[in-house]
C-alpha cells in the first residue's frame, strides 16, 4: 500500500555485481556531459524492471515514440567521475516547428515509477500539449532502465507481500521487522553502489542536465504526485531555470514521514467514505450495504476476518488482510476503479479474493506472469535516501491510537509502514524537502479535494513554500489522485492555457 505521501509499491531482482547494477564504470573525466548528443531510436519493449509488456504503439495522431540514453554522473559530488545511463522517451511535437516551445518533461511519481513506460500509456491525454511541445519522460536514477535498484527476486517478493503488515502481538512484530531487515539487506547486497545516489536532489540535478542536453534554456515540467516534490526540489536548486511548470496531486513538503503517513491515513479514509456514499446514492441498491456506514463496517469486518483466515486469491497465493487493504487502496486512486472495488468486495464476501489481489498486485508492480517491476525497490531506496527519521516499533506503538483515530481501516497499515527505513544502510537527507524557490517563474499547483494519497491540504503548503508569486494554487473539487487526468474541462483549460499560451490562472481558482 502507498507509503506516506509517495505511493508505495515493490520491486524486482537478480543477483548481479553492484557495479553492473549501477551501470557504472564509464569514465567521464574527459567528457563534458552537457555537450553529449542523444541518439534517438525506436523504443524497445519495456524491461522487467520497467514493468514489461510490448513496445509502445504510435500515438493516435501518428506520432512515434523514440528512446535514448543520457549519461549522468553516478555521484553529483564527483561530476567528472563514473557515470550512469538514464533512459529517456519522447514524442516529437505535432505542430508547426515555428510554434514549438520546447520539451515538456513529465514525472509520474512513485517515487519509483518508470516514465518511459508510463508516458506512452497516457500519451493520448497530452495530445493538445504536443501541439507545441515534444513530450518527454524518463526513468529517474534507480528506476527501470536507469541503473535500477534491485532487491529481492520475484519469489521472495511474493512471500514478502504475504506477510502480516499490521502485527497484533510481539511475535508478529518480530516477523515484520525480520522481513523488513531481509528486504533491506537484499537491497544493500544487490545495489550497494546506487543506494547513496538516488535522493531526490540527485534526480533534480539529472533534470537540469537533461534540460541542457535537450537544448532548452528553461525546464518546462509536468510533475504528478511525487513528481511535484521532485519539481519543487528542482525549483529550489535552479529557480532561474524554471519554465512553465505544473504540479498535480501535490505532496506536502512541510511534513516529516510520520506526519505524511498520518495525513495519508486520513486521505484514504476520506476516499473510502466517498466511495461508500457514492455506492449507496445510486438509483439501484448498493450491493455492499444499506448506508455508507454499513458499507464501511462490512469492509472492516472483512479485513478482520482475513486477519484470522485468508481466502483463496490467485493460486497459489491467498488474499490476506494486508493484500486486501492494499487492493482497496489501489482502487481508491481513481473513481474509474470504483466499480472494480465493488465487484472485488462482493467476490471477497463470497470467499473469492481474486479481484482484490489483482488490484494489490497492480499496486506492487506485479504482472500476470508473476514478474515484478522494480518500483518498490526504487520507492524504498529513494524514500530512505530522502527521509532522515528512522522509526522504531516503540515510535509506531506510541502513535497507533492517533493513526487508528484517523482511519480504522488504513491507520495500522500506514503506521507500521514507517519502519521500512529502519536500519537502512544509507542515512536520510532531511526531515522534509526544501522547495523554496524565490525568483522562479509561476508554478501551477493543483490538488483534488478527494485525493487519497496526496491530501488536498498539501497544495496550499506547497504553494506557500515555493514562495510569493511562485506557487499559484488551483483546486479541483473531485475524486482520485490527480486532476488533469480527470479530464475536467476547467482543469484542462487552466493547464493548457498556462502551458501553451503562458496564461497564469488566478490564484485560488476552483474547478467544480
Amino acid at each position: 500500500m502507498p507509503k506516506p505521501s509517495r505511493p508505495r509499491a515493490l520491486a524486482l531482482t537478480a543477483v548481479l555485481l553492484s557495479c553492473l547494477l549501477a551501470g557504472c564504470g564509464d569514465d567521464a573525466k574527459d567528457e563534458d556531459l552537457t555537450d553529449q548528443e542523444l541518439s534517438w531510436e525506436d523504443c524497445p519493449a519495456p524491461s522487467e524492471a520497467q514493468g514489461g509488456g510490448s513496445a509502445p504503439s504510435p500515438l493516435p495522431g501518428g506520432g512515434e515514440w523514440q528512446c535514448a540514453t543520457m549519461k549522468a554522473p553516478l555521484d553529483w559530488d564527483r561530476p567528472k567521475g563514473d557515470t550512469i545511463n538514464l533512459a529517456l522517451i519522447r514524442a516529437r511535437t505535432s505542430g508547426d516547428a515555428s510554434e514549438r516551445i520546447g520539451s515538456l518533461v513529465f514525472n509520474f511519481g512513485g517515487p519509483g515509477g518508470s516514465g518511459v513506460s508510463t508516458l506512452p500509456a497516457f500519451g493520448a491525454d497530452y495530445e493538445t500539449l504536443r501541439t507545441r511541445y515534444d513530450l518527454v519522460s524518463f526513468d529517474p536514477r534507480g528506476v527501470g532502465r536507469s541503473a535500477p535498484v534491485l532487491c529481492q527476486n520475484d519469489q521472495q517478493l511474493d512471500a514478502y507481500f504475504q506477510q502480516d503488515a499490521t502485527p497484533d502481538d510481539a511475535a508478529e512484530r518480530t516477523e515484520l521487522l525480520d522481513n523488513t531487515e531481509e528486504f533491506n539487506d537484499a537491497c544493500e547486497k544487490n545495489s550497494k553502489t546506487m543506494l547513496p545516489h538516488v535522493a531526490t536532489t540527485d534526480a533534480a540535478r539529472d533534470l537540469d542536465l537533461m534540460r541542457e542536453v535537450l537544448g532548452d534554456d528553461k525546464l518546462h515540467y509536468f510533475g504528478i504526485s511525487y513528481g511535484t516534490e521532485l519539481g519543487g526540489v528542482y525549483a529550489h536548486l535552479f529557480p532561474r531555470k524554471v519554465g512553465r511548470a505544473v504540479f498535480d496531486a501535490v505532496v506536502d513538503p512541510t511534513q516529516n514521514p510520520a506526519q505524511a503517513s498520518l495525513a495519508q491515513a486520513e486521505g484514504f479514509q476520506l476516499a473510502l467514505g466517498n466511495f461508500a456514499e457514492d455506492c449507496v446514492s445510486k438509483a439501484e441498491t448498493c450491493p455492499l450495504g444499506d448506508t455508507a456506514q454499513d458499507v464501511e463496517d462490512r469492509i472492516a469486518r472483512l479485513l478482520t476476518d482475513l486477519d484470522r483466515k485468508p481466502i483463496p486469491g490467485i493460486f497459489p497465493r491467498e488474499l490476506t488482510q494486508s493484500a486486501a487493504t492494499n487492493g482497496i487502496a489501489q482502487a481508491l486512486y481513481s473513481k474509474d476503479f470504483w466499480p472494480y472495488l465493488t465487484e472485488g468486495l462482493q467476490q471477497a464476501y463470497d470467499g473469492d479474493g481474486r479481484i482484490l489481489m489483482l488490484l494489490s498486485d497492480s499496486m506492487n508492480g506485479r504482472d500476470e506472469n508473476g514478474e515484478y517491476s522494480n518500483i518498490t525497490a526504487a520507492n524504498v531506496a529513494i524514500n530512505c535516501a530522502d527521509d532522515k527519521p528512522r522509526y522504531s516499533t516503540a515510535d509506531v506503538e506510541r502513535r497507533l491510537p492517533e493513526f487508528r483515530s484517523a482511519s480504522a481501516l488504513f491507520g495500522d497499515y500506514l503506521a507500521w509502514g514507517m519502519v521500512s527505513c529502519t536500519d537502512w544502510p544509507v542515512a536520510g537527507a532531511a526531515d522534509h524537502p526544501d522547495v523554496s524557490a524565490p525568483g522562479a517563474a509561476p508554478i501551477l499547483v493543483i490538488s483534488n479535494t478527494g485525493d487519497p494519497a496526496t491530501p488536498y491540504e498539501g497544495a496550499r503548503k506547497m504553494a506557500d513554500e515555493l514562495g510569493k508569486g511562485v506557487g499559484v494554487e488551483l483546486t479541483y473539487k473531485g475524486q482520485g489522485h490527480g486532476a488533469y487526468d480527470s479530464k475536467n474541462r476547467c482543469v484542462h483549460a487552466a493547464v493548457n492555457g498556462y502551458l501553451l499560451e503562458g496564461k497564469v490562472p488566478r490564484a485560488g481558482t476552483v474547478c467544480p
